[in-house]
């Protein structure tokens, strides 16, 4: 098996250090609900846990809270509540979105504030060792001690200079970072040697990193906005810290979903949330759509693209619900479609290679059917990898019951208009149906219906 790895800039075969591959996602600043960005990003790395889960690796999955930040207090001031009240409300929805795609929970979810005694230790850790220093109540990691920052972003000072801001007066070099800020007025605050204040966002995930899967980690992912410059710093903090290299041994970063020229973010507010597009979309066709491309590539999203997904997942549980074993006397092999599924997803996690191999077998259960093939060890092939992807093969949920009267009323009308060969109007009424997210399926013993979004 072979990841991209961001550090190496190439592909690198993939031997987890233990027996136990650790696996560390940076989690969601909760002061809004999740929108279908963090989707892409957590769908994405579900599956890698799934896959790697499925190739016979135990896997410890560390995703962390962000539960005190700028955007939280200001988010929380202007509504006028405590600002642990809205983290924590947002927390709770985002185990709800991500139950309702099916993501796979994480091990440990650590939150910031709960972890400020390992912070501090951290923090006291490197002022000890001359990496970090105080000024104004304040503590800044001194970057100009780490000899590697930059080695993530590929970049060297010059170049990241010029993608951060400098508060004047505070620090002694324009890329240093704060580990701790001091107290201000009305805010949260925690004890600490240097005075009352909050961690910095970067010092959060070092911390929690570190505590709960040791002083280096197999995997460390996020998305490809984390690299700078908050995985830099991360790595920047932990290593001078533990004296160990390196702090991850392979980074994964997927690409960011766009909505039109920007990328999809609560900060340019242009959003949409999870929560909407699983009132219009099914899980599972929300998850065809991120994983139809490979996960490092930029994604567009469009209401086509969703529908597409939603009527290829059906054609995917078409496949597995009709029939199974047909009596004939020769068995559809499957055995080739489950290897080249697993030589596309040991190819750094390449789930829109693995997707075209499982249509391939959809294709191939359909012939068998029509030929008297029998293709029930196919159906559990495409059942099991599909599983894999996180697919959960449920049937959408059909409209109110107070519709299907009409439904049947008008699926009997286009039976009588294609018993006349009134062709047009028959295929008129099957056009609109389709529209409204009403699929009608013509089968030996009748017309059926299913919801299609």
């Amino acid at each position: 098996m072979r990841l991209f790895n961001t550090l190496s800039g190439q592909k690198e075969e993939f031997y987890p250090k233990g027996e136990t591959v650790t696996m560390y996602v940076c989690g969601v600043t909760a002061y809004d609900d999740c929108h279908i960005g963090h989707a892409m990003s957590y769908v994405i790395f579900d599956v890698i846990r799934r896959y790697l889960e499925f190739k016979g690796y135990k896997v410890k999955h560390v995703q962390n809270f962000t539960d005190i930040d700028d955007k939280i207090i200001n988010r929380a001031q202007q509504l006028g509540i405590p600002a642990q009240e809205l983290a924590d409300k947002y927390n709770s929805e985002y185990f709800k979105d991500m139950d309702g795609l099916n993501i796979k929970r994480a091990h440990v979810y650590p939150k910031a504030t709960e972890e400020i005694p390992k912070i501090v230790e951290v923090i006291q850790g490197l002022m000890t060792n001359g990496y970090a220093y105080e000024s104004e109540g304040n503590v800044y990691f001194r970057v100009k001690s780490f000899p590697g920052y930059g080695k993530l972003a590929h970049q060297n000072l010059e170049e990241m200079m010029s993608k951060t801001c400098s508060e004047a007066g505070k620090k002694d070099y324009p890329l240093d970072f704060a580990l701790w800020k001091a107290a201000k007025p009305g805010e949260p605050s925690w004890s600490s040697p240097w005075g009352e204040g909050r961690p910095g966002w970067h010092i959060e995930c070092s911390a929690m990193a570190l505590k709960y899967l040791g002083d280096s980690l197999d995997i460390h992912g996020g998305g490809q906005d984390l690299i700078f410059p908050h995985h830099e710093n991360e790595i920047a903090q932990s290593e001078s810290f533990t004296k160990v290299t390196p702090f991850a041994k392979y980074w994964l970063h997927n690409g960011l979903l766009q909505l039109g020229e920007d990328k999809m973010s609560k900060s340019l507010g242009n959003l949409i949330t999870v929560k909407k597009a699983l009132e219009r979309y099914s899980p599972d066709a929300i998850r065809l759509f991120v994983l139809g491309s490979h996960y490092r590539s930029p994604l567009t999203y469009s209401e086509e693209s969703l529908e597409a997904a939603e009527t290829g997942m059906e054609r995917l549980r078409q496949a597995i619900r009709n029939g199974g074993e047909t009596g004939g006397k020769v068995a559809l092999d499957s055995e080739p479609f489950r290897h080249r599924f697993i030589e596309s997803m040991d190819d750094d996690f390449n789930t829109a290679q693995a997707i075209a191999v499982l249509f391939e077998l959809v294709r191939e259960i359909n012939r068998a059917r029509e030929e008297n093939i029998d293709m029930a060890q196919a159906q559990h092939t495409l059942t099991e990898l599909a599983k894999v992807l996180g697919f959960t093969l449920e049937e959408p949920a059909k409209p109110p019951l107070e519709a299907e009267p009409f439904i049947k009323l008008l699926i009997s009308v286009r039976d009588d208009l294609r018993q006349a060969k009134e062709w047009q109007l028959a295929d008129k009424i099957r056009s609109h149906l389709d529209e409204l997210g009403i699929t009608l399926e013509d089968t030996p013993k009748g017309t059926v219906w299913k919801r299609s979004r």
